[in-house]
């Protein structure tokens, strides 16, 4: 698939939603060869929550093949594309891949070399292992979603960032690199448990230290970051527009009040009893202009304050599409590959897999012939888009 740091390493992917697919992106953009395992009854029909296959971002960089893994001739199959891959992201809850493919041991010991990565919310082992769960659960048990929002009203869910995608995708990918790079000492694979709780507990680094150090406050918007801070908060404009302030530091503290008109000697930053009237100061001067003309006043000031943008102006934000951050691949706005590397960097390089697109061709691949094909085609243990 190109040059990419990953070019060569073959990732076998167990369809599922949320941070599998998001790792396997991952490793697709930086050259990884990625090959989705679908389910047959998938082919042709769109996904109940990504919608249809053509614009599911998530699904770029990767081919598709459809097996029925609960067939003899299915497993044949992922059989043979574990014996060349490097990989395997397993999205199922705990002791379904085992009832798919037999003990973990022995499929260890037919494919020495392989890294197994398991995804799941609550981790492979524990009290909660098999219980069903999404990103808002995950958080709700972290105490993340209890520090967010207003402290009069239930807290909004974060879409969902920060349990799929930051702490279960980005694990994943993280688990996935660090079991490759000790595979080149060793020669061995191994299994990662990545457990979406335990991501947002390590995302929680910065707040458990705070709260060891007593400064934290459990209550919600009573704090830095959380809304509490007048100078760290979202206010609105005189038409609307909502502003976000970010002014941690004293300098960008004293070019914020200078901005807005508002006498420094009057507002100690830190001094949290007036927190409450320097936001209703903040507030009313908020209010005497429009969205535009606080970000012309702000424009050349470092005071880190930004219009609040919505999807469709963050591609033409400045920050956003001056980097082209934001491309237009294969007829979908998406996001450009990250990190940016200076000699390996990533890349778009296929179009979102249409679930069974790719099937007899990975297994022509796999050293299948077509008579063998057209007998799994007929058992339907496969099925070809």
């Amino acid at each position: 698939m190109g040059d990419g740091p990953l070019t060569g390493v073959r990732v076998v992917e167990l369809a599922g939603i949320g941070p599998a697919p998001f790792a396997a992106m991952l490793a697709g953009d930086f050259g990884a060869d990625v090959i989705r395992v679908d389910r047959p009854e998938a082919v042709g029909v769109d996904h109940p929550l990504m919608g249809p296959a053509a614009t599911d971002v998530l699904s770029r960089g990767r081919r598709s093949v459809a097996v029925d893994l609960k067939s003899a001739g299915g497993r044949l199959a992922l059989e043979a594309l574990l014996g060349r891959a490097d990989v395997l992201l397993d999205p199922f809850r705990p002791g379904v891949l085992e009832r798919l493919l037999g003990p973990l041991d022995a499929l260890l010991a037919r494919h020495p070399r392989l890294i197994l990565v398991r995804i799941t919310g609550w981790g492979q082992d524990g009290p909660y292992a098999q219980r069903a769960g999404h990103d808002l659960t995950y958080l709700a048990a972290t105490g993340a979603l209890g520090a967010l929002g207003h402290p009069d009203r239930e807290p909004a869910p974060p879409l969902n960032l920060v349990a799929d995608f930051g702490g279960g995708g980005m694990l994943a990918a993280v688990g996935l690199l660090l079991a490759l790079l000790e595979r080149e000492r060793s020669g061995r694979g191994q299994v990662i448990d990545a457990a979406m709780v335990d991501g947002v507990n390590l995302l929680l680094a910065s707040v458990h230290g705070w709260r060891a150090g007593g400064r934290w406050a459990d209550a919600r918007a009573s704090n830095l970051v959380d809304g509490g801070a007048p100078f760290y908060r979202v206010y609105r404009a005189g038409d609307g527009r909502l502003v976000a302030v970010a002014a941690l530091e004293p300098s960008f503290y004293a070019a914020l009040l200078s901005v807005l008109g508002l006498e420094p000697s009057a507002w100690p930053q830190h001094d949290r009893d007036r927190w409450p009237a320097l936001q209703e100061a903040m507030a009313a001067a908020f209010a005497t202009a429009p969205g535009a003309e606080w970000a012309r006043r702000f424009e050349a000031v470092d005071a880190c304050v930004e219009l609040v943008a919505d999807f469709a102006g963050a591609a033409a934000h400045p920050a956003v599409g001056g980097r082209d951050a934001l491309p237009a691949a294969f007829g979908a706005v998406q996001p450009a590959p990250a990190p940016r590397l200076s000699r390996t960097p990533g890349r778009i390089v296929r179009p979102p897999a249409r679930p069974g697109e790719h099937t007899v061709e990975v297994l022509r691949e796999c050293g299948y012939g077509d008579a063998v094909i057209d007998a799994f085609v007929a058992s339907a243990a496969i099925r070809q888009a």
